[in-house]
């Protein structure tokens, strides 16, 4: 008896019965792949009702992939999204919002507010007659669909060294080329270093966090850590002392010159008074030892800044020491362990917008 041709599918070619069976493997779009199946069990000649059984389905749907298969082929089998009832809220208007959510409250008059919340800024709108009527969430889709969110004010200290470019080109030369008569060095201080309790993370049982003490007395006064990493190893080399004057600068110094001899030190480092002290600098020129000034707040061309946010995350975070040689110790600790695994450093900044700089950008942030 032939089959009723309204309600199977119609005859598929080998090459169609492949493409079928691929599509009930790969497809991620679950109306697709439901179609798909349909469309596979009716060719193998499975019947409308055993069909609805197998995928819990209504029959009127079954018999419409089948028809429409039927009619139009594969391109039956992806989904159709309508749009939906139009957007109340233009496109223009929808821009209007984002640029009005990027003002400050005071530039429209507006005293006591220094940022909007979202019912403020959906009273500026109905206020204004941007929107006849607008709900908090709607807005909030808007914002987001915008490109604009909810952000931290920060800060930016903008450099007045008129010779920014010419001092970070030569710091970056240094870093991609370093000389091969000599090493380069990062040299920067680190610190004061307080006995306080200090905020971090570790591992708890859920809802239960590690708690330190709140309050602590200065009695046992600060430390401070003087700090260098040689690029050509990437190892750290550091000092602990109770001052940061340019005595103790220079004794650091003259102890990285005991561990290199007869190789010329090429030390990168900020402007701090001490590093530029008379007799700094005329010890510097008589014992071979090139002192490379970063440009004005530029520290963060410090290579050895990124090694001290690790050296503070996991050395000093979450702990609480009651003694300076207790936390010199974990200090040093950390450092040993680190200049076990160190290797040389290599690419700094590599794809940064830096490097295409020609003069010192106005808003840098």
């Amino acid at each position: 008896m032939a089959r009723p041709p309204d309600v199977f599918v119609r005859p598929l070619s080998m090459e169609e019965g492949r493409k079928i069976q691929r599509i009930t493997r790969t497809a991620k779009d679950p109306v697709k792949l439901r179609r798909a199946i349909v469309v596979m069990m009716s060719g193998q000649g499975q019947s409308v009702p055993d069909i609805t059984s197998l995928m819990q389905v209504g029959d009127d749907y079954v018999r419409d992939v089948i028809h429409a298969f039927n009619e139009r082929g594969f391109d039956a089998l992806d989904p159709k999204w309508s749009g939906g009832r139009p957007p109340a809220i233009s496109e223009q208007v929808r821009e209007h919002i984002c640029l009005i959510a990027r003002t400050v409250p005071a530039e429209w008059g507006i005293i006591g507010h220094s940022t909007w919340s979202l019912h403020t800024l959906t009273e500026h709108l109905l206020a204004r007659g941007v929107v006849a009527a607008i709900s908090r969430e709607h807005l909030r889709r808007i914002l987001r669909k915008g490109g604009v969110s909810w952000q931290t004010t920060t800060t930016w200290k903008a450099s007045n060294d008129p010779h920014f470019i010419t001092k970070m080109q030569r710091v970056l030369e240094l870093y991609d080329h370093p000389p091969a008569d000599g090493r380069v060095i990062c040299i920067d201080e680190f610190g004061p270093l307080n006995l306080m309790p200090r905020k971090g993370k570790r591992w708890r049982p859920a809802g239960s966090p590690a708690r330190l003490r709140a309050t602590y007395n200065r009695y046992h006064g600060v430390m401070h850590m003087i700090a260098a990493l040689d690029l050509a190893t990437g190892k750290l080399y550091y000092r602990i002392r109770k001052r940061k004057r340019w005595r103790e600068f220079l004794s650091f110094l003259k102890t990285l010159r005991e561990r290199w001899p007869g190789e010329k030190l090429y030390v990168i480092m900020d402007n701090y008074s001490p590093h530029k002290h008379a007799q700094v600098r005329a010890w510097a020129a008589d014992n071979d030892v090139e002192l490379v000034f970063l440009p004005t707040y530029g520290s963060w061309l410090n290579w050895i800044e990124s090694e001290f946010a690790a050296l503070r995350y996991y050395a000093l975070n979450g702990t609480d020491h009651r003694t300076h040689d207790e936390q010199n110790a974990a200090i040093g600790g950390y450092v040993r362990w680190r200049n076990t695994r160190a290797q040389p450093k290599t690419s700094f900044a590599a794809s940064s917008p830096i490097r295409s700089w020609t003069s010192y950008p106005a808003k840098v942030a």
